[in-house]
């Protein structure tokens, strides 16, 4: 029996943008499963609380069966081998992501041989988005509707309104 092959896209979607969201569905012919997990890191501070973020991913991909959304404390390694995971997804838009994502995927490798990173390079129309840069714009109630996906886009708003009372 051929072994089930399985990803995680894992990442802090603060929030998730249509560069993300193009790179994982690009990826779901690739695998028999994605987790797109939202990693927590105690240390960083986030714009939109968790239960939001994730909500966002289940909204976002809801009509795709082979992916499901999930989130996760500690190492990327430990939920790969929770879930039985032998890839990580990442996507890069410049050489200086592939940089810090290849020293990632090295440790990676050191900490388990059996869990392979596959890089996807983005679109050229999302090469200059990132997370930080919509919550820069969110922040001065600019307009994000070219950054992020449109079936979040007014939740993205009004919980930025809610939380921030702008």
């Amino acid at each position: 029996m051929k072994k089930e092959n399985r990803a995680v896209f894992p990442g802090s979607f603060d929030p998730i943008t249509r560069g993300h969201k193009d790179v994982i569905c690009r990826a779901v012919p690739l695998f028999d499963k994605i987790y797109v997990a939202i990693g927590q890191n105690a240390n960083k501070k986030y714009m939109f609380p968790l239960d939001k973020r994730l909500q966002w991913l289940q909204i976002i991909f809801k009509n795709i069966p082979t992916i499901e959304v999930s989130c996760f404390d500690g190492l990327t390694i430990d939920f790969c081998k929770k879930h039985n995971i032998n890839f990580i997804l990442r996507g890069l838009r410049t050489s200086a992501d592939f940089e810090f994502e290849r020293q990632i995927a090295q440790i990676n490798k050191q900490l388990d041989n059996e869990i392979e990173t596959i890089f996807l390079l983005t679109h050229p129309i999302y090469t200059p988005l990132n997370s930080s840069i919509v919550r820069e714009i969110i922040s001065f109630n600019g307009d994000i509707s070219n950054f992020v996906p449109e079936d979040i886009l007014n939740d993205i708003i009004t919980t930025y309104q809610n939380i921030y009372n702008t």
